[in-house]
């Protein structure tokens, strides 16, 4: 080891030893204490710093007084902090989380994120120590939030792919495109394991294997950021990679997103752990803990994982952040209360809409010895040192802002080849595959033409539900580019997503499959496709007609879908390709010589079931399965029983959707209140309510626990037309917590449709029970209220509404 190199590793040694908290460190069970030694060791390059910077950061640190300190740890999202507000709170960092858009825009081009970039970096400068903003994004498959990037394949098609060079090129070409906007920092490769497929998040996960993830992990890594260069920052067309999130958010039982994985510490190193030592030795600047916790404990205040292993064992000197108000979760904390989360090794609070009180709370606990200087210290040192290596610190930092690399052609090239490597075919009988020139086609199903569904969620908004094809006119959706690929070759092709056929085609292109989500909205119960039966007889009924038929599944995971495969003639998972439907077609239709451009070569990177039930011991296909079209092999017909009971489970996500009740949620009434159906966007899509007395609507159901909605994030949301506004008081009750809207009410437009946002911390603030939320609605008031309901469901929102007050 190089002595500059030995003698830098010496000082980051003795801080992490110096960093133990003033106060008593937190007693962690022993099922949730880490063995160093049973973990891989690692080692951040030396390229990572170099002894001037440290002497740069040494002789910063002696300027800074603890508010500046403090500030350089604490993380604020754009919906919630403005480049004034630097000035009093002088804080190192600023994301733009999934529905935060610059100046309110979700759907802002790459040059306004650059100025609102630009806008918070020089109010930094001219804050505090004068330390720029470090700026990051959620830009986890392409630089997604931005209209006109390259979408490439989420992570689960491209663990299909397994191909570590072609990561490698879409890192390097997704770090061209945020640089371009004016950003240094993302908040990607996502180094899950998933191993029950109900998790939500499952298809942020290359794969179930940790010997692929761990190969495409120093490959992302090395895309981003480039190799690191000793005594160099990062080039203008690099960004900051963050590994994340450490550990085992794959692994929590029952699939449930921010939940607990109840596995032995070898479990965890052998399955989970694997990601992380690569993606350190490749240099990874940044490494994001989990919300989720090991054996009951929550990662983000367990120092024997984020300081003894992660620091310590796996040698990572680049900096830790938190996830979305994770620091909130911890036992004794509040999300802007949390010296724990510091003194376990957190040196970057992720506090979106948190980070003022956090940051005064973070000062008190400083002066009064709750968190010790020297650690404080460390994490502000590696802030710096993030800072320094991404060329921002200096009179000549690095510049970034080239608009043009959004969407460049060779971009959306890789983003086109990833696609075609993406695909897994898992039935071709009577070699209906691929489509011969000449042939008359039909394009059906409701993923026909449909950005969102081919982009999932982390698109333009958090849960991609409303992305369109005009959010990436250099993309093209599935079925308008198979239309495209079977003209050029000769023949004819229309879509009509409801598989209507004017004349009678050769064949049939079913594209269906779930709809977008995020996170744990995402998380199911079992593994059925509750789409199923529309699919089902849509093929069958084209097969009816003596059409072959292949169907092509969109999804964020392997689903139980064997009715589909016994009724179409082909079938191909494609996982959620993003923006260039070209791949699909590159790889379905031939050409005018007959041949396919080419042939399917992705295989499955998780097992596919036989039945619904999670997780996947005996499956239909293994992972590795995959057929080409150079060794056909005949299917038989497969199980078409799930094995699990179809009725619904109680939704935290949705109660109400177009006026109908979500089941098994049910609609109370009382006698006081009539409703009917009603127009308001289309023929009966809300539910009218009139108040003739006091009374009250309600919503009712099975108990869920939503405490994991709890970090800042979520909104209880009402889509409704307020047709009258009397009979106030109007009290709005979630899981027993009783607020006043009447204020809010008011400011609404009457006759017109309008959307109620209420956080659902004002409820659990006022009093509410989320560990076990039966009435997520509970709707008051006397004689003279009209409204008309569209939609009741919680969501993630950018912005912070302000709270009603609590009901007399």
């Amino acid at each position: 080891m190089p002595m500059r190199h030995a003698a830098m590793f010496l000082t980051s040694a003795l801080a992490l030893a110096s960093a133990a908290p003033a106060q008593q460190a937190p007693t962690i069970a022993p099922a949730a204490r880490a063995h160093p030694a049973a973990w891989p060791a690692a080692r951040s390059p030396a390229a990572i710093t170099d002894a001037a910077t440290e002497q740069a950061i040494t002789a910063l640190l002696a300027r800074m007084t603890v508010e500046q300190k403090v500030g350089q740890v604490v993380q604020g999202d754009i919906s919630s902090v403005t480049p004034a507000d630097l000035a009093r709170y002088p804080l190192g960092s600023i994301l733009a989380g999934g529905n935060s858009g610059p100046y309110g825009d979700e759907r802002a081009d790459a040059a306004t994120w650059a100025k609102l970039v630009q806008d918070y970096r020089a109010a930094s400068l001219k804050a505090g120590a004068g330390v720029p903003i470090l700026f990051g994004v959620d830009a986890v498959h392409g630089h997604s939030n931005v209209p006109g990037a390259t979408i490439f394949p989420h992570n689960i098609g491209l663990g299909a792919a397994h191909d570590p060079d072609l990561i490698r090129r879409i890192g390097g070409a997704t770090a061209a495109e945020i640089a371009g906007s004016g950003i240094e920092w993302t908040f990607a490769p996502t180094l899950a394991v998933p191993q029950d497929l109900r998790w939500g998040r499952s298809y942020e996960g290359y794969a179930a294997d940790p010997a692929l993830v761990k190969s495409y992990s120093a490959a992302m890594v090395e895309g981003l950021q480039g190799r690191l260069q000793p005594g160099k920052p990062l080039g203008p067309l690099h960004v900051a990679a963050s590994a994340k999130h450490f550990l085992a958010d794959g692994g929590t039982s029952n699939g449930k997103d921010q939940g607990d994985a109840q596995i032995s510490e070898a479990e965890l190193v052998r399955t989970h752990a694997q990601g992380y030592p690569a993606a350190i030795d490749a240099g990874a600047l940044t490494v994001m803990a989990s919300f989720s916790s090991w054996n009951g404990v929550k990662n983000h205040g367990n120092p024997t994982l984020l300081t003894d292993v992660l620091k310590g064992r796996m040698g990572f000197e680049g900096l830790v952040v938190g996830d979305w108000n994770g620091h909130g979760q911890v036992p004794g904390c509040t999300v802007t209360d949390c010296a724990a989360a510091l003194n376990a090794g957190l040196d970057l609070y992720m506090a979106p809409d948190s980070w003022k009180g956090l940051f005064d709370s973070l000062v008190r606990d400083v002066r009064a010895g709750k968190i010790s200087r020297q650690r404080l210290d460390d994490a502000v040192r590696r802030n710096l040192r993030v800072k320094y290596k991404l060329g921002l610190m200096g009179s000549s930092p690095v510049e970034r802002g080239d608009p043009g690399q959004l969407g460049a052609p060779d971009h959306l090239a890789i983003a086109r080849e990833a696609v075609a490597k993406s695909l897994v075919l898992l039935k071709n009988e009577g070699s209906v595959l691929p489509i011969k020139p000449g042939a008359k086609v039909l394009v059906a199903g409701p993923g026909a033409d449909n950005m969102a569904m081919q982009a999932g969620g982390w698109t333009v908004t958090w849960q991609g539900t409303d992305t369109t094809a005009a959010d990436f006119p250099r993309g093209q959706t599935i079925g308008r580019a198979i239309v495209d690929a079977v003209t050029a070759a000769g023949g004819t092709a229309r879509i009509d997503p409801a598989g209507a056929a004017e004349q009678k085609p050769d064949v049939a292109i079913l594209l269906f499959g779930e709809q977008p989500y995020a996170e744990f909205q995402g998380d199911a119960e079992n593994l059925l496709f509750r789409d199923s039966a529309d699919a089902v007889a849509l093929l069958k009924k084209l097969k009816g007609q003596g059409i072959p038929t292949v169907a092509v599944f969109l999804s964020g995971r392997p689903l139980f879908t064997s009715p589909e495969l016994n009724a179409a003639d082909a079938f191909v998972a494609a996982w959620l390709p993003g923006s260039q439907g070209q791949g699909v077609a590159d790889v379905l239709v031939a050409g005018k010589d007959g041949k396919s451009p080419r042939d399917f070569t992705g295989r499955l990177p998780f097992a596919w079931p036989a039945d619904a039930r999670s997780p996947v011991t005996a499956p239909l296909f293994p992972a590795g399965y995959g057929l080409d079209y150079a060794h056909p092999r005949a299917q038989g017909p497969v199980n078409e029983d799930p094995r699990v009971e179809k009725g619904p489970a109680a939704s935290d996500s949705q109660f109400l959707r177009t006026g109908k009740v979500v089941d098994p949620w049910r609609l109370g009434i009382d006698s006081s209140v009539s409703a009917r159906a009603i127009d308001v966007a289309a023929q009966e899509d809300a539910r009218q309510f009139v108040w003739t007395a006091p009374g009250a609507i309600a919503i009712d159901g099975p108990p869920v626990d939503m405490r994991r909605q709890l970090n800042g994030a979520f909104a209880l949301r009402i889509d409704w037309r307020v047709d009258a506004v009397k009979g106030a008081p109007v009290v709005l009750s979630f899981g027993g917590a009783r607020l006043d809207i009447s204020a809010k009410l008011a400011d609404l437009p009457v006759g017109a449709p309008s959307t109620l946002r209420v956080p659902l911390r004002c409820f659990a603030d006022a009093g509410a029970d989320v560990t076990a939320v039966g009435t997520p609605l509970r709707l008051s008031a006397g004689a003279g209220l009209s409204v008309s309901i569209r939609n009741i469901l919680t969501e993630g929102v950018g912005e912070t509404p302000s709270c009603p007050p609590p009901a007399k």
